[in-house]
Order: C-alpha cells, then structure tokens, then sequence
C-alpha cells in the first residue's frame, strides 16, 4: 500500500532567508517535512527563537507559525512512499522527537554549504540536511551527495506531486475549509 509525505519548501522574510537567497538564487531557503496532508506537524531544524536565526534546534513546526505567514514563497510536495518508508520516515523523526537535546542545529555547516562546502557532523543539523537525512535513510532519496550539500530547491528533483504553490497560509485556509465541509 502507497502512503505519502510531503516535503514543505518556503522562503520566509527574514534577513538569513534574504542573504541565502541573495547568494543561492534558490526559490526556497528552508525545508520541512510532515507526514500528513494537513501539514499539522512539520519537523526540520530552525530557530529557536523567532528573532535569532543563529540559535537553531530540531523542531516541531506549525504552518500558522509566524515566519510562514511573513513568508514570501512556499511549495509542498506530496511524495509517494512505500509503507515501510513511511514507517521509518516516521521512525528517523521520532529519534530527533524524542532525543532533542542530542541534536543540534548546524550553523556553520548552514554556513559553508551557501558556498558549496560541506561542515558535517553526526548530531548537528541544518534544514535541508535533516529532511535528507530522514528520507535518504529511509531508503526513499540519494542524490548521490553529502548530506551537507543538500539545498532545499533539490527537493522538487524527486518524483512527486506539487500540491501547493504559493503562500503557505492560503493553503491552511483552504485544508480547513476543506475540513470544515468533510472533504
């Protein structure tokens, strides 16, 4: 049986997505993974405090979270997986959810891959790298690179479905519409 992820991409305002995308011409600075339609919980690695992009950490994200809302660019991408993929999909995050403090967020390796380098290390994690991570493990994705060069734009490489484009609060409207009329 066939279940489905879905891998969030989203550029928000903030002066660290500005600088990424100034330097990388990528669309999309930040990657998130969920594994419901609804986008309920998105897990990546991000600020720990709204206003200071250089404290970061594994987190459970909201789609109504401030930074998606200010955000100028979002995409979801619904990618088919076999069940057992989905099952340890659901394993590798449970990892990060339950052992959070064993984790930590990769800013200098944030950093150095801007540049196309690679600061990798077994317990610290940047956005794109963690989401890599999860799904590369689960024998879902290789890119044939380290997970360090990861960017979040190389994601619209897999093989799925683009359910989204636009800004990310539209679609929570539009699935709680969806919701409110049983659909």
């Amino acid at each position: 049986m066939e279940k489905n992820i879905y891998i969030v991409l989203s550029r928000s305002g903030s002066p660290l997505s500005h600088i990424i995308h100034w330097i990388t011409r990528d669309s999309y600075t930040h990657a998130s993974l969920a594994l419901d339609e609804g986008l309920d919980i998105m897990f990546s690695f991000g600020r720990r405090y709204e206003r200071n992009p250089f404290l970061g950490c594994f987190k459970q994200e909201n789609i109504d979270d401030r930074l998606f809302r200010l955000g100028r660019a979002g995409l979801i991408l619904e990618l088919p997986v076999t069940e057992e993929q989905y099952e340890e999909v659901r394993h590798n995050i449970g990892v990060f959810r339950d052992n959070p403090e064993a984790f930590s967020y990769n800013l200098s390796g944030l950093m150095t891959a801007i540049f196309h380098r690679t600061h990798e290390r077994d317990t610290r994690f940047f956005c794109s790298e963690f989401v890599y991570y999860v799904l590369n493990e689960a024998g879902v994705c290789d890119f044939g690179i380290t997970r360090g060069h990861v960017r979040p734009q190389m994601f619209l490489r897999l093989d799925g479905r683009i359910v989204f484009e636009g800004k990310l609060p539209a679609y929570a409207s539009r699935r709680r519409r969806e919701l409110a009329l049983g659909r």
